[in-house]
C-alpha cells in the first residue's frame, strides 16, 4: 500500500497532511507536541496521528512498516533534526524523502545526506507540492475557488491521438479544457471539439474540487 509519513505538524505540514488525507491517501501524522496531534486529529485532519520524538531513531522505526515509501519531513527549523530524521528514513528504506528547508544551503545539506525533493514553503505552499508529489504528470495547480481548481498536466499516453469530442472529458470527469500547451511556446486557448490530442502536450484544465486529484493518478 502507498503510504505517506509526514513529520513535524506546523502550518506547512498540517496543509500537506490534510490534502493527503482529503484525497484518501494513507497517511501518519508525527509530532513531538501532544497538544497539536490531539488537534489535527479532533479536527479530522488525519485518521492517524502518534506523539514521537522523530529524532529518536528506535522510537521512530516502531511506527514505520513497509506501508510507507514517502516521507514528507517538516522541521524546516532545526536543520540538526531534519538531518537526523532523514538519514534514519533513509537507512529504513524510505524511497522517497521530501524536505523543508528555510535556506539554500540547508537545502544542499539534505540533499547530500539523502532527500530526494527539497522545498521552501515561501516558494511552494504544502497542499501544491502534495498534489505534485501524488500526481508526477501534474506540473501545476493552483485553487480558482472554493469550488474548482485549476490543474497543468502532461497528456496520459491514452489521450493520445485523440480528440476531445472522443476524449468526452467534461462529460467523463466534469472536466473542461480551456488550453492546449503545443512545444514551449505555443497555447491553445479554447480548443474546439476536433483538437487531436498529441504526444507531449501539456493539458490546461479547471474542474470541480471533489473530482480533481484522483483523474491524475498512473
Amino acid at each position: 500500500m502507498e503510504g505517506y509519513l509526514v513529520i513535524g505538524i506546523g502550518r506547512f505540514g498540517k496543509s500537506v497532511a490534510r490534502t493527503l488525507y482529503e484525497n484518501n491517501k494513507t497517511v501518519l501524522a508525527i509530532d513531538e507536541n501532544e497538544e497539536v496531534i490531539q488537534q489535527i486529529i479532533d479536527n479530522q485532519i488525519v485518521g492517524n496521528a502518534v506523539v514521537l520524538n522523530a529524532t529518536d531513531e528506535n522510537a521512530l522505526k516502531k511506527v514505520i512498516n513497509n506501508d510507507f515509501d514517502t516521507a514528507f519531513v517538516c522541521i524546516g527549523t532545526d536543520i540538526q533534526s531534519s538531518i537526523l530524521i532523514t538519514v534514519t528514513l533513509k537507512e529504513l528504506g524510505i524511497k522517497k524523502i521530501i524536505c523543508k528547508a528555510r535556506t539554500e544551503k540547508q537545502g544542499k545539506v539534505l540533499e547530500k545526506i539523502g532527500a530526494d525533493i527539497v522545498v521552501y514553503p515561501e516558494r511552494e505552499m504544502g497542499e501544491t507540492l502534495a498534489k505534485k508529489i501524488m500526481n508526477p504528470k501534474l506540473t501545476d495547480y493552483f485553487k480558482f475557488s472554493e469550488e474548482y481548481n485549476i490543474f497543468e498536466f502532461e497528456v496520459p499516453e491514452e489521450f493520445i491521438g485523440k480528440n476531445l469530442k472522443e476524449l468526452d472529458l467534461r462529460n467523463k470527469y466534469e472536466m473542461n479544457i480551456i488550453g492546449i500547451k503545443q512545444g514551449e511556446e505555443h497555447m491553445n486557448i479554447s480548443p474546439n471539439s476536433e483538437t487531436v490530442i498529441e504526444k507531449g502536450n501539456i493539458l490546461l484544465v479547471i474542474t470541480n474540487n471533489k473530482n480533481d486529484i484522483n483523474l491524475f493518478e498512473n
